[in-house]
């Protein structure tokens, strides 16, 4: 089997065939993470937030086993740039999720998560997402089943019940089994899901925070990683729940506010490199663009809206935030390639 990341290390199956062997190296520090958010946190989105922050592990948004065996797309393509990366995976068949698996260690990603906290009507009518919490031996099963082909960790990003299925027990009893799998790394969104009249976004908002429930599963579990997600918006925040557990994921905070990433690394890791300006971090993304958006022969093109549209809150709370917004919407279509509308944009906000 190739191996198409240049950054991993030897490769060996001749011991055995049916199982791809890799040189992990130092595991993935997962302090802080931002969360897989589904039509966001696509391969540009990663990208534009690498620039500004070095130790921030990034998720894909979730891609269904189906899409990765049987579509037409290349759903698992990222730049190598994006280091440390983590698959998020939706499915629950064993044998499909460990074919996936190893397509994604071909790949070059460092981890792989399996969602097992997207309440959506779709995502249950699937059967993966928060449903499987009420079926803890099924991904208990998927967890032992990927683990056995391939060398890279395979995580699960969780909540901490499902309907009436709430108390600390039913979450005690859920990551036990599936740590006894073989699972060493669980993300908690701190709320319970209803997997029955409410959207995906009201169940970001409507069930309540349980913060303390978390914390109580690292006190049971001191020997796991335990991650915590729901309602995190400052590095004040971020900085608490660190008190706690060993890690915390962002999601929608980032994404409406990108440029809390500039300070990510000298506010967490210590790291003495100079914050980039606002228009230094797009100045650093031309390259990209540049390359991203030259006109493509492959049937598939990319424009400057499929990446400025994740830029567009980089100016908040700023002069001229929306103008800038504002310049980008109407005008990345009317400039799909290269770096000329985000120059016109510069150019609007300071005339």
């Amino acid at each position: 089997m190739s191996v198409k990341n240049e950054d991993l290390n030897e490769v060996n199956t001749a011991a055995n065939p049916n199982k791809i062997t890799v040189s992990k190296g130092s595991k993935v520090d997962h302090t802080f993470s931002i969360a897989p958010m589904l039509d966001w946190t696509d391969r540009h989105c990663r990208y534009f937030y690498r620039v500004m922050s070095q130790h921030a592990v990034l998720y894909t948004e979730m891609v269904t086993t189906g899409a990765i065996l049987f579509g037409k797309g290349d759903y698992l393509k990222f730049d190598k740039a994006e280091h440390p990366v983590v698959l998020q995976l939706g499915g629950s068949d064993a044998s499909d999720m460990t074919k996936s698996a190893i397509k994604a260690q071909e790949y070059g990603y460092d981890e792989i998560n399996i969602n097992v906290g997207c309440p959506s009507d779709r995502v249950q009518n699937g059967m993966f997402g928060a449903c499987l919490m009420a079926k803890p031996e099924l991904v208990a099963d998927c967890v032992k089943a990927m683990q056995a082909k391939v060398d890279i960790p395979v995580t699960v990003k969780t909540r901490i019940g499902i309907d009436d299925s709430d108390d600390y027990a039913f979450l005690q009893s859920f990551v036990e089994q599936v740590a006894d799998a073989g699972c060493e790394h669980f993300i908690v969104h701190a709320r319970k899901a209803w997997l029955q009249g409410l959207s995906p976004k009201q169940n970001r908002e409507v069930p309540p925070l349980n913060y303390p429930r978390v914390y109580q599963l690292k006190q049971e579990f001191p020997e796991l990683q335990i991650s915590i997600n729901g309602g995190i918006e400052t590095f004040e925040h971020v900085d608490e729940h660190l008190q706690h557990i060993d890690g915390v994921m962002l999601g929608r905070a980032v994404y409406q506010n990108p440029y809390m990433l500039a300070e990510l690394d000298a506010k967490l890791f210590s790291c003495a490199q100079p914050i980039l300006s606002r228009r230094q971090v797009v100045e650093a993304m031309y390259p990209y663009i540049e390359r991203e958006t030259a006109v493509s022969d492959t049937g598939y093109q990319t424009t400057a809206w499929h990446i400025a549209r994740h830029m567009l809150g980089l100016f908040n709370g700023q002069p001229n935030a929306r103008m800038w917004r504002r310049y980008l919407s109407e005008n990345a279509r009317k400039y799909p390639h290269g770096i000329e509308v985000f120059e016109r944009a510069f150019a609007a906000m300071e005339g």
